[in-house]
């Protein structure tokens, strides 16, 4: 069975594709720094549970650490390499702006030459759906051009898609940068919105709904989302001899053994819609408190997902109510509230 490095393991998303995974009987590395920008216990906590399986092994350290890293590429040997670990969170990137460059810069550097030394047969990088800025055609598509980020977040982003096709390019190593949309599941992080809602509502805080609620996101369910990471490993991208090869509405460069893929659910939702099955999965009225729109933050996302579902066969299409009906129950379990 193939080996998989997935740098990231502790964190949300990291976390559920080790678990599935693991659960086909691949065998799995895990690399995280385990960095305070969130609760340490629940990242530790997600690692103690991938450790119960025999398959899964795992090193603890920064992505800008390359002598580690590199010293894991030497030893586990991947076959794979699927990379998540990073500076998270777009909001946090106007705080601490140069995070995000050492660790998504500096960082996706360093695994991308561990990919290069170890040529292995599928190099999958995280990217996000905030490359897509100011862009107003919706729904997304991978074809239209991203070149107006708004945040630092989403343009250390855009520098990992640059990056990975210039190696792509060099070194014929197939890579598949993968926009996310707003991801949202079980074992989810603090900083993201569906955690903080669900926090507050049950301790009679307020919420903070920005733009007064007139925001549309596509909200993701995290097991969609690596289940379509897990049938895109099968798909690696190959250099066309030509571009005319390359199909309409396909990302693959020309040039190189790349391609960049939408995972979102292919719907866009109220935000207001949003709070209101939080209410109903808690059982609860929500103090709401209206505020403008934050500096950097997009009204809408929504992705067009045509060119995963060519590529896999496969289609995100977990409705949110059902998504956070589930996302609840896990808090309450896990918090005993």
């Amino acid at each position: 069975m193939k080996r998989v490095l997935i740098t990231g393991t502790a964190g949300f998303i990291g976390f559920h594709l080790a678990k599935l995974l693991l659960s086909e009987g691949f065998r799995v590395h895990g690399y995280d720094g385990m960095t305070d920008y969130y609760d340490v216990a629940l990242k530790n906590r997600r690692h103690q549970m991938l450790l119960q399986n025999p398959g899964f092994s795992a090193t603890e350290d920064l992505l800008e650490s390359h002598e580690k890293l590199k010293q894991v590429g030497d030893e586990f040997q991947p076959d794979v390499i699927v990379h998540l670990a990073g500076q998270a969170g777009v909001r946090y990137s106007l705080e601490d702006p140069r995070s995000y460059i050492d660790s998504n810069i500096v960082g996706t550097f360093n695994v991308m030459e561990v990919a290069r030394e170890h040529k292995v047969e599928h190099l999958l990088m995280a990217s996000t759906s905030s490359v897509y800025g100011a862009n107003e055609v919706m729904p997304f598509t991978e074809v239209e051009k991203a070149d107006t980020p708004l945040t630092i977040y989403s343009a250390t982003k855009k520098a990992n898609e640059a990056m990975g096709h210039s190696y792509a390019h060099l070194w014929n190593l197939p890579t598949t940068m993968f926009r996310f949309f707003t991801v949202y599941g079980t074992w989810g992080r603090p900083d993201l919105a569906l955690y903080k809602f669900v926090d507050a509502i049950l301790d009679d805080r307020p919420i903070d709904i920005y733009n007064h609620g007139d925001m549309y996101r596509d909200f993701t369910n995290v097991d969609d989302l690596v289940r379509g990471i897990r049938l895109l490993i099968d798909s690696p991208p190959v250099r066309p001899d030509s571009a005319d090869d390359i199909e309409e509405g396909d990302s693959l460069s020309p040039v190189a053994p790349w391609r960049v893929v939408n995972i979102g659910n292919g719907d866009k939702v109220r935000l207001l819609d949003f709070v209101e099955a939080i209410e109903e999965a808690v059982g609860k009225k929500a103090i709401r408190n209206y505020m403008p729109i934050q500096m950097g933050d997009v009204p809408a996302t929504w992705a067009d997902t045509d060119l995963l579902q060519r590529l896999t066969g496969y289609r995100p299409q977990t409705d949110f109510k059902v998504g956070i009906a589930q996302f609840v129950e896990w808090f309450r379990d896990y918090h005993g509230k």
